[in-house]
């Protein structure tokens, strides 16, 4: 397949994927699947961060002290973002979002605020699959497959949301499905952008390593600290490990 079939691919198939686990494990009601995903998807991204993209972008510009530099100002920018609640979502079902829609039906105000950050935050998704894969087939296959062990516990927490704040299932699937659709949109934008500005794509790897690395670190990772018991952390690491892993795998065998 070229590179614009590749994209398409990816970010149609990948958009889906999380949404239908992601409704199959809140529909199932197994919460206890959730922190699972969640150590996995940790290893999932800091494995693509660290292994992959950024040594990728190193690579496409040459300079490893102008890419570590970009890396920095994005997890930067990204807490900046953050605190100014425009690119905020939670990821498990005690965050303070969750609880407010827990307490009563707001009439749908709090899905509507889920779904629009959604939609942004998959449009980033499909920016950062595209300019991977314009990079190397290899590189984005694997930034793709991160992206959506990122999103499935993601996708749980806003389809718990929209429930709460009254929408139907069917209609909570469809509009996740609807707002899956900004991956692909974000990515053929991508394409066609960088298509004609090369030069930009180390600069969005390194933006993207970023953002895996921020949203692992920052988002992620201190959720697992409210399990302090001995077992829950052993489960944690060998979770990690394998998120980690399977990033490894998918180089191994993509290579091979």
């Amino acid at each position: 397949m070229d590179t614009l079939t590749w994209i398409v691919v990816t970010a149609l198939a990948g958009g889906a994927l999380s949404v239908l686990a992601a409704a199959a494990v809140a529909l199932s009601a197994r919460s206890t699947w959730v922190p699972g995903l969640i150590s996995y998807a940790i290893g999932a991204l800091l494995g693509a961060a660290f292994l992959e993209v950024l040594p990728e972008a190193i690579t496409a510009s040459g300079d490893a002290r102008f890419t570590t530099a970009v890396v920095l100002a994005g997890i930067l920018a990204f807490f900046v973002l953050e605190k100014l609640v425009l690119w905020r979502h939670c990821h498990v079902e005690t965050c303070e979002a969750h609880e407010l829609a827990a307490v009563s039906n707001d009439h749908g105000r709090s899905g509507l605020m889920i779904l629009i950050g959604d939609t942004f935050h998959n449009f980033v998704d499909g920016i950062l699959i595209a300019a991977a894969f314009m990079e190397d087939t290899r590189l984005g296959i694997v930034t793709a497959l991160a992206i959506v062990a990122h999103e499935i516990p993601q996708e749980v927490g806003d389809f718990v949301i929209l429930l709460h704040s009254g929408y139907g299932r069917t209609k909570a699937l469809n509009y996740n499905l609807l707002a899956s659709l900004a991956t692909l949109i974000g990515g053929l934008v991508a394409y066609f952008a960088l298509g004609t500005a090369q030069t930009a794509v180390p600069i969005v790897l390194a933006t993207a390593a970023a953002s895996m690395i921020y949203v692992a670190i920052a988002d992620l990772i201190p959720g697992l600290h409210k399990r302090t018991e001995l077992a829950a952390t052993l489960q944690q690491v060998v979770l990690i490990a394998l998120g980690v892993g399977s990033i490894a795998l998918t180089h191994y065998f993509l290579e091979g």
